[in-house]
């Protein structure tokens, strides 16, 4: 209740609900009172504030400031800001584009921390900006005692297929009913903006009604500059029910290909796409990578990996989390039925790989939570070669067979889980535009040396519903439930908008997942029995 009145709700929830004003009504909800009273003569917090990458005793907080200007940080275990702490944080320039972030260290483990952001301007100490407001939750500490609940919601894809922000739908909708499930973290699943699909201002609906977008001069074209991806960040948080969930709880990013283009590898082309005047992929990819990077509110890993995305994120003595990066090191997108392992046949790469598996054996967490930003056994297409065969997108390869391309290093990383008698491994995802239970199991299986274990997809965020796909047999992939729009390409407004909720139960230490829609629906319930070593 104290972080409920702290944040504000009701004027958020009233702008919801009129959908209009959207984006005036959270600044005013969450803005403290100002020092001056002339924004032109200060930087100003135009992008909220996010946290994100919480540990039990330190935690990002990210900002992002109109100009230049320094940021300072202040935060307390209390909504009143009793006893709080104040720090100078980093300057925010436009070579970020204003983007900066604080890796608070010596917080207290499972704790409410209530934090507010300000910005000082450089010519003068007196002027600051009004004071963001958040709130994240720090999980217990590893290896004690578990006291309480632990709850994950997770989702992917937001603003694709030109379905931006609707105010007269409420804008990202579904963003609130994830932050309505009071969850201890979200994890959005990848494809966080859509940097190659340009959003009109009308979209015409099957029914002949017409979609509306809030546009801007970044997000209607494709991403080809790094102010254009950028822009895309921006644009998402406009909406308050992306910014207001963003405030509230602690966020892990993960990417996968529409932060550069549509299914990028190194053998992307873009010569004959007329819209790319830039075709250089691995350009684009760094300027993608670039913006991701600033935007993300995660941790650096230092200099020498400053843009490793793949890290473990423990979450107490109930759940680790291993965030995968299934784009960064994976081989050309190719027919994918190689039979013996290469360069051309990575998906991971061998260092993930080693770093995944060395980093399950040593989790001593009920359960390893495993964040990929792909499924692992359903056929995602990728167009055809010019021997005019299939190009596969994911692991999977159209064929039902033995493990063949990129199905032998995921072959090597399950065997490697069963040797080590790693238990209690669960994959969460997203990608494909729908929501699913899928189960794996060696009985059903072409390659049979590996333990059963559940998959559980969700999504999109505000994007076109698409599926189902086909599913693969090589792993023995039974769907257990699937929901997915009845045609290609629905609008948001059609209701297929997925995210899924999971629970750990501190007593039990049973995992339950639910399935949830749009309106935060239960579809699916899924409650897994921990298994001792």
């Amino acid at each position: 209740m104290e972080r409920r009145r702290f944040l504000g709700h009701s004027l958020a929830t009233s702008a919801l609900a009129t959908g209009a004003g959207l984006l005036p009504a959270l600044l005013k909800a969450q803005t403290a009172p100002a020092a001056i009273t002339r924004d032109a003569a200060r930087a100003l917090l135009t992008s909220g504030v996010q946290s994100g990458d919480v540990l039990a005793h330190s935690a990002v907080v990210w900002a992002r400031a109109s100009r230049d200007a320094r940021m300072w940080l202040e935060w307390s275990t209390t909504a009143s800001f009793a006893n709080s702490a104040r720090l100078r944080g980093p300057d925010l320039l436009q070579s970020t584009d204003g983007t900066g972030r604080i890796d608070l260290q010596g917080l207290p483990a499972g704790q409410d921390i209530f934090y507010r952001v300000t910005l000082e301007d450089f010519g003068s100490a007196n002027v600051h900006s009004p004071a963001v407001q958040g709130h994240l939750r720090t999980p217990l500490a590893g290896g004690s005692q578990a006291s309480r609940p632990f709850r994950l919601v997770w989702s992917g894809d937001t603003a694709g297929q030109g379905f931006g922000i609707n105010e007269s739908f409420g804008g990202m909708r579904i963003y609130e009913q994830m932050r309505r499930t009071n969850p201890d973290v979200f994890l959005h699943s990848g494809d966080t903006i859509y940097a190659d699909g340009p959003i009109p201002a009308e979209v015409k609906l099957r029914d002949g009604s017409v979609w509306k977008n809030l546009v801007t001069p970044e997000v209607s074209k494709v991403a080809e500059t790094l102010d254009e991806f950028r822009g895309r960040y921006r644009y998402n948080l406009m909406d308050a029910n992306v910014r207001t969930l963003g405030s509230e709880v602690a966020q892990i990013w993960q990417w996968d290909d529409h932060e550069v283009t549509n299914n990028y590898s190194d053998s992307k082309d873009l010569t004959s796409n007329k819209a790319y005047t830039e075709k250089n992929i691995q350009l684009l990819a760094a300027r993608g990578q670039r913006a991701f990077m600033e935007y993300a509110p995660m941790r650096r890993l230092g200099a020498q990996e400053h843009q490793r995305i793949y890290r473990v994120l423990p979450q107490g003595p109930l759940a680790d989390i291993f965030v995968l990066d299934m784009r960064s090191y994976r081989g050309p997108n190719s027919h994918n039925l190689q039979t013996t392992e290469s360069a051309g046949t990575e998906f991971l790469g061998r260092p993930q790989l080693a770093w995944l598996i060395d980093g399950l054996k040593q989790s001593r967490a009920t359960w390893k939570l495993i964040a990929a930003d792909m499924p692992i056994g359903l056929f995602v297409p990728d167009g055809k070669d010019a021997e005019g065969r299939n190009v596969w997108e994911g692991v999977a390869n159209g064929e039902h067979g033995t493990p063949k391309g990129r199905e032998l290093e995921m072959a090597r990383l399950l065997k490697g889980i069963k040797d080590a008698g790693i238990k209690n491994v669960v994959w969460l995802t997203a990608d494909v535009h729908y929501t699913a239970a899928h189960h794996y199991s060696p009985e059903r299986a072409q390659f049979q040396d590996f333990d059963p274990f559940w998959e559980f997809v969700s999504g999109p965020l505000n994007a076109g519903g698409f599926g189902p796909n086909e599913a693969d047999k090589t792993f023995g992939l039974d769907v257990v439930y699937s929901k997915a729009a009845p045609h290609q390409n629905s609008a948001p407004s059609e209701g297929y908008q997925f995210f899924g909720q999971l629970d750990i139960d501190p007593r039990t230490q049973a995992l339950t997942v639910v399935l949830k829609d749009l309106n935060g629906q239960s579809l699916h319930t899924q409650t897994l029995q921990p298994q001792r070593a």
